[in-house]
């Protein structure tokens, strides 16, 4: 336990006492400010990561090496978009047997199939190439 998690600790223990002092009707502003201290912390370790990540980078680019490329359709995006597709999937369903029936139902869930051929196919990118490079370079200039 590092000196961090034993001020932490030390944070809830007295917003814990303050609480049975104080008594049920201060409770949500003891929580309130807990967590924001407990989200300054986070904060905090978030932008020590950041920085260290973005160092690292910088050292890499500055003795002549390329900087590492970033995978392109990352897990996370292949997840929302599944996710994505399932949630659009039941209306498109519903609309389609509405229609055209079962018939409607086969075309609606062809679509589906062919969107996510498409996409792994493509290494599940949805952009080409060059939208993710010109993306990309435009991060790095903002």
């Amino acid at each position: 336990m590092d000196a961090s998690d034993a001020e932490l600790k030390k944070e809830l223990n007295a917003t814990l006492q303050a609480r049975s002092e104080l008594g049920a009707e201060y409770e949500s502003a003891l929580v309130e400010s807990f967590l924001e201290k407990v989200e300054q912390r986070l904060d905090g370790t978030l932008d020590r990561r950041v920085r260290r990540h973005l160092a690292e980078q910088q050292i890499t680019v500055a003795r002549g090496a390329r900087a590492p490329e970033q995978p392109l359709g990352h897990f996370g995006e292949r997840f929302g978009f599944g996710i994505i597709l399932l949630v659009l999937a039941i209306p498109l369903s519903a609309i389609g047997v509405a229609n055209a029936g079962i018939e409607g139902l086969v075309v609606a869930w062809l679509g589906i199939v062919g969107v996510n051929v498409f996409q792994a196919a493509h290494g599940g990118r949805l952009f080409g190439r060059r939208e993710a490079e010109r993306r990309q370079a435009s991060e790095w200039e903002a």
